[in-house]
Parts: C-alpha cells; sequence; structure tokens
C-alpha cells in the first residue's frame, strides 16, 4: 500500500473518530455476509455504528487523537471492528450486549462476534465495567438526587417536631371548647 493512500485512510479515521470519546472494539471475522449486514443494520438503527479498519494505522491517528490504547493491548489482536456512537459507552455497550444476546440471532453470533474491550473517554476498560457505567441520564439523576437530599432531610426534621406542636396547639384548643360548651353542674 502506498504512503498516498496510508494517508487517505489515516485522515478518513481521523476525521470519522475526531470527536469520538467511546468505543467498543470487536472481532467479527467468523461472521457471513448475511450475519455482518444484519448487524450493521440493526445497529444503525439503533444510532451505532461499525467500522472495519487497519490496526497499525487506527493506532496511528488514535494516539494523536489522544486515545489512550497501549501499543501492546489486546484490542489490536487480529481484525478489528470499531463500534460507536449512542451517548455514551454505556449505552453503546447495552445496546451491542442486547443485540449480541438476542433470542432469534443469539445462534448466529454464539462464538462468531467475539467483545476485545471498550474505551470510555478515551480510557481504556472491560466491556463488563462499560455496560455497568452509568448513562448521562443516569448520572445527572443521581446528582440531582444528592444535591436534594440533605433539603430533604433538613425539610423533615424541620417538619417533624411543627406537626407535634400544631397538634398539641389543636388538642387544647379543641379542650378548651369543650369546657365552654359543657353546662355547670
Amino acid at each position: 500500500m502506498s504512503k498516498v493512500i496510508k494517508q487517505m485512510q489515516m485522515d478518513a479515521l481521523k476525521k470519522n473518530f475526531s470527536g469520538v470519546r467511546d468505543l467498543v472494539f470487536l472481532s467479527v471475522s467468523k461472521l457471513n455476509a448475511g450475519l455482518t449486514h444484519g448487524l450493521r443494520m440493526s445497529m444503525r438503527k439503533k444510532n451505532v455504528r461499525l467500522q472495519v479498519i487497519k490496526n497499525s494505522l487506527a493506532r496511528r491517528v488514535f494516539n494523536e487523537l489522544g486515545l489512550n490504547i497501549k501499543d501492546d493491548s489486546a484490542y489490536w489482536a487480529g481484525p478489528t471492528v470499531l463500534a460507536y456512537g449512542a451517548g455514551s459507552v454505556s449505552e453503546l455497550s447495552r445496546t451491542l450486549d442486547e443485540e449480541l444476546k438476542s433470542p432469534k440471532l443469539v445462534a448466529g453470533y454464539k462464538d462468531k462476534v467475539v467483545i476485545k474491550g471498550a474505551v470510555a473517554d478515551g480510557l481504556e476498560v472491560t466491556f463488563e465495567v462499560a455496560k455497568k457505567m452509568p448513562t448521562k441520564a443516569e448520572a445527572l439523576g443521581r446528582v440531582v438526587m444528592l444535591a436534594l437530599s440533605p433539603a430533604a432531610k433538613i425539610a423533615g426534621a424541620l417538619k417533624g417536631p411543627a406537626g407535634r406542636v400544631a397538634g398539641q396547639v389543636k388538642t387544647l384548643s379543641e379542650g378548651k371548647k369543650e369546657e365552654e360548651g359543657a353546662p355547670a353542674a
């Protein structure tokens, strides 16, 4: 392959992956054309893209883009397909996992699609860790919950004693009304 063509491929990779920080590395070398096409189509519907890459060129491009994947990583072993897209590495990983474990297609994908690992915000993580990471919406919800939790405790602490005092005042006022309304013996 000439240097000009390699440079063109590297430029295309830079363009495609310039803003991408979350990836999943796959090996689909044992899939036939029909299953590969089906996997790509179903992933495209879920806003996930699959791209076959040449490892040596992708390593260079990813180093330039600041993705910290070691040169001797197992991610670069054998043919590689990158999955990217979705909102976060968690959504991406969950979507891939659901597709690969789909009851209709599990027999076709079993032992033919190998997940090598994931990259979350530019750092290598295992696929299992990537699936368990919170999505952006889940993380924001957790932050809001943690921010509101002390306020809820303060409101509860203020409401509890105030409710008791209000109940005692009500009981006293009802007792006075009964004494005033009772006839003298």
